[in-house]
C-alpha cells in the first residue's frame, strides 16, 4: 500500500514551507534578493540548511517561489481594495493607491520584487508578477471603459504604461523616499492623481477620487 501523508503531516510541511518563505521575505526586505541565500534563510527560520534544500533544491527555486508568493499577496490586496470600491473609477483609484502605498511602505522589498538586478531565471518569475499587475489594472480600466467612465483607449497599452509610471515614481532611482506618514500619503495621492489623469479622468473628478480613496492600513511586521 502506498504511503499517504496524514493531514497533520501535510499541515506541518506547509507550515515549514511558509516559515522558509517568511524568512526569505524578511531577508529580501532588509537586503534585497542578493540577501536571500540558503544558509541565512535557514538560520532566520531556525532550521538546518539541508531542510531548506528539501523544499527548494536551489537558491533560484527559493527566490522564484518567494516572488510567486509575494506576487499573489500583492495582487490579492489590490483586488480586495478595488472590489470594495463603490464604482469603476473608485475601484481604479483604489487599485492604484493600494499598489503605491504598499510598495512605498516596503520600498526595499518592492525594488527586490520588481527591479533589482537578478539572475535570468529569477527575472522570469518577476516578469510574471509585472504581467499580473498590469493585467489587474487592465481589468479595472476595461470595466471603466465599458461603463463609459474613461475616454476611448487601448487598455492593453494603458495598463503596462501605468505600471511603468508607478514603478519609476515609487522605487526608481529618481523616485526618492518618504520620511514620514504625511509625506508617504502625499506621494501616494500624487501618483494616484497622475495615473487617473493619464487615463483621461478629468481633473476635478480625479482629485475627488483621490481624496475619497482610503490609504490601506500598514501591515503588521
Amino acid at each position: 500500500m502506498p504511503y499517504r501523508r496524514t493531514e497533520n503531516v501535510v499541515r506541518k510541511l506547509a507550515a515549514r514551507r511558509d516559515a522558509i518563505l517568511a524568512a526569505a521575505c524578511s531577508l529580501a526586505a532588509e537586503g534585497g534578493m542578493t540577501a536571500v541565500q540558503i544558509a541565512p534563510v535557514a538560520k532566520r527560520a531556525g532550521i538546518a540548511a539541508g531542510t531548506v534544500y528539501r523544499y527548494f533544491p536551489s537558491k533560484t527555486a527559493l527566490v522564484s517561489a518567494l516572488v510567486e508568493a509575494l506576487s499573489e499577496t500583492e495582487i490579492a490586496a489590490l483586488a480586495r481594495a478595488a472590489d470594495a470600491a463603490p464604482g469603476p473609477l473608485s475601484a481604479l483609484a483604489a487599485a492604484i493607491t493600494t499598489f503605491a502605498a504598499r510598495a512605498l511602505a516596503r520600498r526595499r522589498l518592492a525594488f527586490a520584487l520588481i527591479a533589482e538586478p537578478v539572475e535570468p531565471e529569477v527575472d522570469g518569475a518577476r516578469v510574471s508578477y509585472r504581467r499580473a499587475l498590469a493585467g489587474a489594472l487592465e481589468a479595472r480600466i476595461r470595466t471603466a471603459l465599458a461603463g463609459g467612465r474613461l475616454p476611448d483607449q487601448d487598455p492593453a497599452v494603458a495598463a503596462p504604461a501605468l505600471v511603468g509610471a508607478l514603478i519609476e515614481g515609487l522605487i526608481g532611482p529618481l523616485a526618492g523616499g518618504a520620511d514620514d506618514a504625511g509625506q508617504a500619503r502625499g506621494k501616494v495621492q500624487a501618483l494616484t492623481l497622475f495615473g487617473l489623469r493619464a487615463l483621461g479622468v478629468v481633473d476635478a473628478r480625479a482629485r475627488g477620487l483621490v481624496v475619497q480613496t482610503a490609504m490601506p492600513a500598514p501591515e503588521a511586521t
